[in-house]
C-alpha cells in the first residue's frame, strides 16, 4: 500500500479513501479537540490470538476466513474481549494500537450511559424537557421535546441526515461543529446556534425513532448544563478514569469549546472495549465500583419502544429490534445490542457469550445498508466461534 502523506488530509478530504485510515487515527491534527482523563499507562501485549481458524458467511452465500474479511472490508482494528480480558486481537499493518481512532456515532452510545450517570447523581431528569436545561426558543424542534426523547431518538425534527450534504441543513451542521470548512463570506455559527435553531416536523414527539445525530449532540448539551461541567470533564472524571482506560482519548470541540457527543469521540479499541465490558457488567468495575446505575443499564437493555422502533427510519437493520438510551437491542436470539458509527464502527455486546468485540474501520463509505447487513452477519459469526459453551 502507497503511504499517504498526512499532509494531505484536509476538512474537505478527511472522511474519504484513501486519507480516512490516517485522519481517523489522528483527527486531533486536524479538528479542535478536548481530552478525555484517563490513560493510567501503557498497554501490556495480551498476546492474544488473531481470529485465527474463524469463517464468515456473507449474505449472498460466500464464505471466506475472516482474516480476509478483514482486509477486505478496510477494518483497522478487531478485538474481543471476555471478563475484562483481551482474548483475540487484530490489527492493520498501519494502524497504531496506542492511537484513538474515531468511533463516530458509538459517541452516542457513551453519551447515553453519561446521562445515566447525571440521573444517578440527581442532577439531571430523563423526563424533563429539554428547555429546562437549555434555552431553546419557541417553534423549533427542541422546544416540546423531552430529554428522554433525545436518548430514544423520538424527537419529532426535520432533518435529514445525509452525509453527502455540503450546502443543506446537515452541511450547515457539519461547519458549526468544525466537521467541514466553512463557506466564503458565511458567518461561523456554534454547534448550540445550530441546534437551538432546527425546525420540528409534522408529528408528536416520543412516537417513532428517527435517527437524527443532532439529538445526542443536544443530549451533551444537557449533561453540561445539568451537571455544570464540561461534557469532556465529566466523562473522563465519572466513567472513563475510573473505568480502567490507560490509552489516549479526545471529544471534537466547536469553536467554543462545546462536545460533539453525537460523534466525536476518539478511543483505543481495547479503552472502547472496557466501555463495553463495564456496560454488560451492569456499569460496575471489576473491583466494585457502581458507575453507571445499574437500573439505568437495565433498563437500555429492557426497554425501547418497539412501536417507535417498527414505524422509524431504521427498522429494517433490526428487524424486531429496539433502541434505547443511544443503544441498538438486535432482536436475535442472543440478545445481542451494539453501538454503531458510520464509515464501519461497531461495539457489540454479546450476552450469552459474555463477549465484547470492538472493530474500528476506515471504509470510505459512511453509510451502506449492504455492508452493515454483512458486518451483523460477521459479528453474529465471531460470537459464535468465541463461544465459551455450545453454540
Amino acid at each position: 500500500m502507497t503511504e499517504i502523506d498526512p499532509r494531505k488530509a484536509t476538512l474537505e478530504n478527511w472522511r474519504t479513501s484513501p486519507f480516512c485510515r490516517w485522519s481517523f487515527q489522528n483527527l486531533g491534527e486536524i479538528i479542535p479537540t478536548a481530552a478525555i482523563a484517563g490513560g493510567q499507562g501503557p498497554e501490556a501485549d495480551a498476546g492474544a490470538a488473531l481470529f485465527d481458524g474463524i469463517t464468515v458467511n456473507y449474505p449472498d452465500g460466500q464464505s471466506l476466513p475472516l482474516s480476509e474479511h478483514l482486509a477486505r472490508s478496510s477494518a483497522d482494528a478487531l478485538v474481543a474481549m471476555r471478563d475484562g480480558t483481551v482474548i483475540a486481537e487484530w490489527y492493520a499493518p498501519e494502524v497504531d494500537r496506542d492511537k484513538a481512532h474515531t468511533i463516530f456515532s458509538i459517541s452516542k452510545s457513551v453519551t447515553g450511559m453519561l446521562a445515566g450517570i447525571a440521573v444517578g447523581e440527581g442532577k439531571l431528569d430523563a423526563a424533563a424537557p429539554v428547555s429546562r436545561y437549555v434555552p431553546v426558543p419557541s417553534g423549533t424542534a427542541y422546544a416540546e421535546a423531552s430529554v428522554r426523547d433525545l436518548l430514544d431518538m423520538t424527537v419529532a425534527l426535520d432533518f435529514e441526515e445525509n452525509y453527502l450534504d455540503r450546502t443543506g441543513p446537515f452541511g450547515r451542521y457539519r461547519r458549526a461543529m468544525l466537521w467541514n470548512p466553512c463557506n466564503a463570506g458565511e458567518t461561523p455559527e456554534t454547534l448550540e446556534q445550530v441546534l437551538t435553531s432546527l425546525p420540528p416536523a409534522a408529528r408528536p414527539h416520543g412516537q417513532a425513532f428517527y435517527y437524527a445525530s443532532p439529538n445526542a449532540d443536544m443530549l451533551g448539551l444537557v449533561i453540561e448544563r445539568a451537571t455544570g461541567m464540561p461534557y469532556h470533564v465529566y466523562l473522563g472524571e465519572k466513567l472513563w478514569r475510573p473505568m480502567g482506560a490507560r490509552g489516549p482519548a479526545f471529544v471534537t470541540v466547536d469553536r467554543v469549546g462545546t462536545a460533539r457527543a453525537s460523534g466525536g469521540i476518539c478511543s483505543t479499541a481495547r479503552d472502547l472495549a472496557r466501555f463495553g465490558q463495564l456496560v454488560l457488567d451492569g456499569g460496575r468495575t471489576a473491583d466494585g465500583a457502581q458507575l453507571i446505575p445499574a437500573e439505568w443499564v437495565e433498563d437500555m437493555r429492557a426497554h425501547g419502544d418497539r412501536q417507535a422502533w417498527a414505524t422509524g427510519n431504521f427498522w429494517d437493520m433490526f428487524v424486531g429490534g429496539r433502541y434505547r438510551s443511544g443503544w441498538y437491542q438486535t432482536g436475535n436470539p442472543r440478545d445481542a445490542f451494539c453501538g454503531v458509527g458510520i464509515h464501519g464502527q461497531w461495539l457489540w455486546i454479546d450476552p450469552v457469550s459474555r463477549l465484547v468485540i470492538v472493530r474500528l474501520c476506515s471504509r470510505a463509505e459512511a453509510s451502506d445498508d449492504a455492508l452493515s447487513e454483512r458486518e451483523i452477519r460477521v459479528l453474529g459469526a465471531i460470537s459464535r466461534a468465541l463461544s465459551p459453551g455450545p453454540v
